[in-house]
C-alpha cells in the first residue's frame, strides 16, 4: 500500500487523470484476481476505461489453460504495439498464468518488446511494487520466479457490477491431472482463512450483492491445510448461515473429494444454489486414469446418484475433453455412453490442447485432428438436444430468478440453478429476486414473463 501511495504521488501530477484498461481471459479465479488488480489501480489514482487507445495503462491477465487462449492473449499484445506508438508512455503489462509458464516469459522478453511488467499469479500481490519499480527506473520488470505461493489478505478489491460477486476462498491445485497447467502455475493448495472469507462474505451481503460464488481449483480440499478442523462444507454451512437474502455458489469441485456431507449441507439450505459442476472429463476408466483423475466411472456415476437423492432437481454441469492422446473411437464412445446416462444440463466442452511441460504433452496421439473434430461435433450435437429437452421441461413453471442484468435482448435473469432466462421489464427490478412464468425455451436459455 505505501508503494500505491508513491504512484498516486506521481499520478496526481500529471495534466489528466490516467486511465487503466483491464483486459481479462480465462475462469472466474482470472476474473476475481483482476478485481483486485483494479483494486491496487484505484489506489494509485487510476481511473478505468475499455478503450485501448485511451489507456496510460493496459494490464493482461492471462490463461493458460489452452493453446487457443494463449495464441488469442499473444494476438492481442502484438497489436498493442500500435496504442505504445500512438502513445509511448503507455505501460503494458502482463500477468496471470501465462507470465508463470517459463517458455512465454522468454518469448515476451525476446519479442513483444512493448511489454514492459511481467508477472505471474504468486506475485499479484507485490503489484504495486512492481510498477513502481518500471515507473522509478524505466526498466522492464519481468518477475516469474517458481514459489510456493502466499496468501495477502487485504488487497483493496474493485468489483463489476452490484449483484454477482466473487470470493477466492483458496489458491493453487494439488491433483496434477497429467493435462494441466494449473499446479505448475498457481501452486500447491492454500486455504485462506475461514474467518476471513466469512467477513468478506457478510461485507458482499450488507453491499447487497445477491450471488455469490466461492472460487477454488478444487473447492473441496478446503481446509486440509489448516491447523483447525473445518473443510469445505463446514464452510459453506457456515456462509450459509449468515443473514441476508442472497444465493451461494462454488466452483470448481474434483470428483474424488466431492462426500456425501457436502452433498447434504446443499440440501439443508436454500441459501446454496441446487447447482454443482462436476467436472468428469472422460467416461471411459482408462483415460481417467491415463488422466490421473483419481476415480473411475463408476465412481462418478455413484457420486452424482447421491447428489441427485439430496437434492432431485439439482442442475448438474461439467467439463469433457475430447480427443486425449491415446483415447480410441471405443473410448470416445464411453464418453457418449456416460453423457446419456447422467443427462447433463450443461457440458462445457474441449478439444484436447497440449500443454508445455505437463506429463500428457509427452504421450503418444494417433488419433487424426479430422477425427477428433467429428467426434466433438457429435459431443456438442447430443448435449445440444439435451440441453434443449432439459430446459423445455421448464416451460409452464414458475420459477423464482435473479434479474442480473441487461443486454440488446432486453433483462438477463438466472433460476437458482444457474440456468440464462430472458425476459421483459423495468431496468429497476435488475438485482432483485422474482417470480418467473417460463413460457419458452432452447438449447441455450429459457423465455419468461414476469409471474
Amino acid at each position: 500500500m505505501d508503494y500505491c501511495m508513491k504512484i498516486h504521488a506521481m499520478n496526481a501530477q500529471m495534466d489528466h487523470t490516467p486511465l487503466a484498461m483491464v483486459d481479462t481471459y480465462g475462469c472466474q479465479q482470472n476474473e476475481a484476481d483482476s478485481e483486485r488488480l483494479r483494486g491496487y489501480l484505484s489506489e494509485m489514482g487510476y481511473g478505468f476505461t475499455d478503450d485501448e487507445h485511451k489507456a496510460d495503462l493496459v494490464l493482461v491477465n492471462t490463461c493458460a489453460i489452452r493453446e487457443h487462449a494463449e495464441q488469442r492473449v499473444l494476438g492481442n499484445v502484438g497489436a498493442l504495439t500500435h496504442t505504445k506508438r500512438a502513445n509511448p508512455n503507455q505501460i503494458i503489462c502482463l500477468c496471470g498464468c501465462m507470465a508463470q509458464e517459463e517458455h512465454v516469459a522468454k518469448k515476451v522478453r525476446e519479442s513483444y518488446r512493448q511489454v514492459d511488467l511481467l508477472f505471474g499469479p504468486h506475485a499479484l500481490w507485490r503489484f504495486p511494487e512492481l510498477l513502481w519499480r518500471f515507473r522509478a527506473t524505466g526498466k522492464r520488470v519481468f518477475e516469474h520466479t517458481d514459489e510456493a505461493g502466499s496468501i495477502a489478505e487485504g488487497i483493496p478489491v474493485v468489483r463489476q457490477g452490484g449483484v454477482k460477486a466473487w470470493v477466492s476462498i483458496m489458491y493453487g491445485c494439488n491433483n496434477f491431472c497429467t493435462y494441466c497447467i494449473v499446479p505448475y502455475v498457481r501452486g500447491r493448495e492454500r486455504s485462506r482463512r475461514p474467518q476471513v472469507i466469512l467477513e468478506e462474505i457478510r461485507g458482499l451481503v450488507a453491499e447487497g450483492y445477491k450471488d455469490i460464488t466461492l472460487l477454488g481449483q478444487n473447492v473441496n480440499s478446503y481446509g486440509k491445510d489448516l491447523d483447525g478442523p473445518m473443510d469445505f462444507a463446514d464452510l459453506l454451512k457456515e456462509a450459509a448461515g449468515i443473514p441476508g437474502d442472497f444465493l451461494l455458489r462454488f466452483m470448481t469441485s474434483h470428483p474424488k473429494d466431492a462426500s456425501q456431507k457436502l452433498f447434504e449441507t446443499m440440501a439443508s439450505s436454500e441459501k446454496i444454489a441446487p447447482c454443482f459442476h462436476l467436472p468428469f472429463q472422460a467416461g471411459s476408466d482408462r483415460i481417467l486414469k491415463a488422466m490421473n483423475r483419481v476415480y473411475d466411472r463408476a465412481g462418478y456415476l455413484d457420486k452424482v446418484r447421491r447428489l441427485r437423492e439430496q437434492i432431485p432437481d439439482v442442475v448438474i454441469t461439467s467439463d469433457v475433453i475430447v480427443g486425449f492422446p491415446g483415447e480410441t473411437t471405443e473410448e470416445f464412445e464411453e464418453t457418449l455412453s456416460l453423457i446419456e446416462e447422467v443427462r447433463f444440463d450443461a457440458l462445457f466442452t474441449f478439444i484436447y490442447s497440449p500443454r508445455v511441460g505437463t506429463p500428457a504433452a509427452s504421450m503418444p496421439d494417433p488419433m487424426s485432428r479430422e477425427e477428433k473434430l467429428r467426434n466433438f461435433q457429435r459431443l456438442v450435437d447430443r448435449q445440444d438436444q439435451i440441453s434443449e429437452e432439459k430446459h423445455a421441461a421448464y416451460i409452464g413453471k414458475t420459477v423464482r430468478c435473479l434479474v442480473d442484468g441487461k443486454d440488446e435482448k432486453g433483462l438477463t435473469a438466472r433460476t437458482p440453478g444457474n440456468r440464462l432466462v430472458r425476459l421483459t421489464g423495468e431496468e429497476s427490478l435488475i438485482g432483485s429476486f422474482v417470480d418467473v412464468a417460463i413460457t419458452g425455451a432452447n438449447k441455450w436459455s429459457l423465455f419468461g414473463e414476469l409471474a
